[in-house]
């Protein structure tokens, strides 16, 4: 048989998702399973142009960008972060932030509303208090929801000491998180290979339209090191103009002159139809909708909220309101190049030096960018888009992951699917 999780709250709960564990396991209270140590709450006078990161919950889901503020002071040991290290964040959008993560990225100190989760030996691995967390997930977005203000929710520490679970022997632990952890494996590595790829594409972008180096090259009598066709798009010299030396026959336009920031629409949580359209806001996607507001792939950039932030969209979408999307006007119709071109203008600097919080369009529009010929941004698509195609596949591959991973867990959580001792707890073995 099985027994519910229970909250020791006096408050209403009729509302709260009661995941079950099977009645051999051992009961605990979820706060007794670890050590949680809350992130610093850093000022802006701590922030420095060079030294580590400091790791919100936008460089825990999106990693490290430009936006990404730094620090070269040493600070408490209990706020350092390396990779490998288990984090729970406990405030802020429910669906979308309030979860477990593995620290992936380089070592960095801790900001607040983030808990560094240091488990209980003696009782559970780290692994398998991982998937406890996210088996609870539910009930978090319960809880959070529950003292909802401004869009933001968090679950503290009298929440998790309210909530009991249960733990069974080690063995079974080792089992569980080695199933699990294929699945999270697999992921993790299409994660990996899309970080690459993007790198490729930037790199590229970086290459031809900010360093000019096939130009130079030419300049110098060198090789560029590129096919013929595409060595003779590029001129053998510079020019001036208003952003100075520019390649000779590109021009200087306003952002304004083309595309268009179109605003988002809303769509709350609660009017959300399952489907298979992507819905994006500020920091990324947020869920699912069956109905599309803008045919894909498609450019979305932060209005509100982590505002200028510039995300790729491989397929149809919904960008709610927190949100524009970008149309590209006649003279540079390429997303592609737009979307490479609207992060190197550091978008967020806008949003932070407007009277109104937010990013406002009108001073996107104004920033100048280079324009060359509608030839090469042809070419620079031909060369990018078979890397967005395979950034594309391997999404598709991580749905699919995350969907079996998601339909396992609470069923080898609750007991429901046992598996043999006779299985193997080397993942490679799996």
């Amino acid at each position: 048989m099985a027994s519910d999780a229970t909250t020791c709250s006096t408050k209403e709960t009729s509302w709260l998702y009661r995941p079950v564990f099977p009645e051999s396991w051992e009961p605990h209270v979820l706060y007794s399973l670890a050590t949680w140590i809350n992130g610093m709450a850093f000022k802006n006078i701590n922030f420095s142009p060079t030294g580590r990161p400091v790791i919100k919950i936008a460089e825990i889901k999106g990693g490290i960008t430009a936006q990404t503020q730094l620090t070269d002071s040493e600070y408490d040991k209990r706020y350092f972060i390396t990779q490998g290290d288990m984090l729970f964040s406990w405030s802020g959008q429910p669906e979308t932030s309030i979860d477990a993560f593995y620290w992936d990225g380089p070592d960095g100190w801790l900001n607040q509303h983030v808990f560094k989760v240091l488990p209980n030996d003696d009782v559970c691995t780290q692994g398998f208090l991982y998937y406890i967390l996210k088996y609870l997930k539910p009930n978090f977005i319960g809880i959070a929801r529950n003292k909802q203000t401004t869009g933001l929710g968090h679950v503290t520490k009298a929440d998790m000491q309210a909530i009991q679970v249960a733990i069974p022997d080690r063995p079974t632990q080792d089992r569980i998180t080695c199933v699990l952890g294929k699945l999270d494996a697999r992921i993790a590595v299409n994660l990996r290979m899309n970080r690459i790829l993007e790198k490729m594409a930037g790199a590229i972008f970086k290459s031809w339209f900010i360093d000019f180096d096939p130009v130079h090259a030419k300049a110098e009598g060198r090789d560029t090191g590129l096919p013929a066709e595409i060595d003779d798009l590029f001129p053998n010299g510079f020019e001036e103009s208003k952003l100075g030396n520019i390649p000779r026959g590109w021009s200087v336009s306003g952002l304004g002159d083309l595309i268009e920031l179109a605003y988002g629409r809303s769509l709350r949580a609660q009017d959300r139809r399952p489907g298979p359209v992507a819905v994006y806001g500020s920091s990324g996607q947020v869920g699912w909708h069956d109905t599309a507001l803008v045919r894909g792939p498609g450019v979305v950039v932060g209005r509100k909220g982590n505002s200028g932030s510039v995300i790729w969209v491989p397929s149809e979408f919904f960008p709610i309101d927190t949100t524009f999307y970008v149309i590209c006007k006649a003279p540079l119709p390429s997303l592609y190049f737009m979307f490479h071109a609207l992060r190197v203008h550091n978008l967020p600097i806008l949003g932070a030096d407007s009277a109104v919080p937010g990013l406002n369009r009108n001073m996107v529009y104004m920033s100048r960018q280079v324009v060359p010929s509608s030839d090469l941004v042809t070419a620079f698509d031909s060369f990018v888009k078979p890397l967005y195609h395979r950034i594309h596949t391997c999404e598709r591959q991580n749905r699919h992951l995350s969907g079996l991973r998601d339909t396992l867990l609470p069923k080898l959580m609750s007991g429901e699917i046992d598996i043999p001792e006779t299985v193997s707890t080397n993942r490679e073995a799996l």
